[in-house]
């Protein structure tokens, strides 16, 4: 789908929304989802490719940007502009201006969270966890219903706030993790954190 954007120096750029194929071959890849994260984090702001190698050589060797080599940087820096940011401008995620070497994040870039659902180790998906507390809490809703015995100790309203207060703390423990792992926000990389 095909929309009009205001761009900087007042003219119109045809942009389209990034399909969710597109969407996924670029975050299929470490580098690419490093980029991303660098340009949410700064927000509205154009950055040089120079300045964004060399955090995210820095990210990919677990060091400080002081501490990383000329060769580290360029690594970086050369299949970020002849690969990673190229493929990123053709999905509509960034605009990457090759000629003046930087780039710059594009309206699609802030919808990118909903793609994305960290899960590390042995951790479960959030949506997974919320269909396993429905469960139980239709089996304790069932149970309360049938009279079966603990059940009946107490009132069937307080079985309700028991299982109002159960999704509460789920919802609020959700929104203070992905609060946490949101790209962009904190320092690092939510993988790296």
């Amino acid at each position: 789908m095909a929309s009009v954007q205001q761009v900087e120096g007042g003219g119109a750029e045809p942009t389209r929304e990034v399909s969710e194929d597109e969407l996924f071959d670029v975050l299929a890849n470490q580098r690419r989802r490093f980029a991303l994260h660098l340009l949410k984090k700064e927000g509205d702001e154009t950055i040089a490719i120079g300045d964004m190698a060399e955090q995210i050589a820095a990210w990919e060797n677990g060091i400080d940007t002081t501490e990383i080599t000329g060769s580290e940087r360029k690594r970086v820096y050369t299949a970020l502009q002849q690969s990673h940011l190229p493929m990123m401008d053709d999905a509509g995620v960034v605009r990457f201006n090759k000629d003046r070497g930087v780039v710059e994040p594009t309206p699609a870039l802030q919808d990118i969270d909903l793609y994305m659902d960290v899960v590390e180790g042995r951790e479960i998906p959030w949506s997974t966890y919320y269909v396993g507390l429905s469960a139980v809490a239709a089996a304790l809703a069932g149970a309360v219903w049938l009279d079966a015995w603990p059940f009946t100790l107490l009132p069937e309203f307080a079985w309700t706030v028991a299982i109002v207060v159960a999704f509460l703390f789920s919802a609020l423990a959700h929104k203070y993790y992905t609060a946490e792992m949101k790209v962009g926000e904190p320092e690092e990389p939510p993988e790296l954190t």
